[in-house]
């Protein structure tokens, strides 16, 4: 799958969800200092939701200090579901009960082992169809 990844800052926990996502076996897009770019919290999540709106990426991953302001951002971008996640179950009910598209983690809280928990729990739940209508109602 083609995702795509972006963060105001390179931390050792973007380059360990990097470094999963491949293992994984995703194609990955760099966003803002993880690609070598200068780029502050808000033109990161614009870009990362744009890059899956338009279809260049299936899903996108943000990061920030807190994760609140990636978030934002990207749900400004028409079409982009940005959940907030600091943990498998919220993860999973982010895809499952929300059809969320981009998974955004907090620098300051997520650690690279709860972060591979996330990821499992994001990438092994799919949208619930008795949600339609809700989901629906987000467009």
């Amino acid at each position: 799958m083609q995702v795509a990844l972006g963060s105001d800052e390179k931390t050792g926990l973007t380059d360990a969800v990097v470094h999963w996502l491949q293992q994984q076996g995703h194609s990955v897009q760099l966003v803002g200092p993880p690609a070598g770019e200068s780029d502050q919290w808000a033109a990161v999540g614009r870009r990362v939701g744009e890059l899956v709106a338009n279809g260049e990426a299936e899903q996108g991953f943000l990061f920030c200090w807190t994760g609140t302001g990636a978030s934002i951002a990207a749900n400004k971008v028409p079409g982009i579901r940005a959940a907030l996640c600091a943990d498998a179950p919220t993860a999973a009910g982010a895809r499952k009960w929300n059809d969320a598209n981009v998974l955004v983690m907090s620098n300051r809280l997520v650690t690279a082992a709860v972060a591979a928990e996330i990821l499992t729990a994001w990438f092994d739940a799919s949208p619930d169809a008795a949600e339609a209508d809700n989901i629906a109602q987000l467009e």
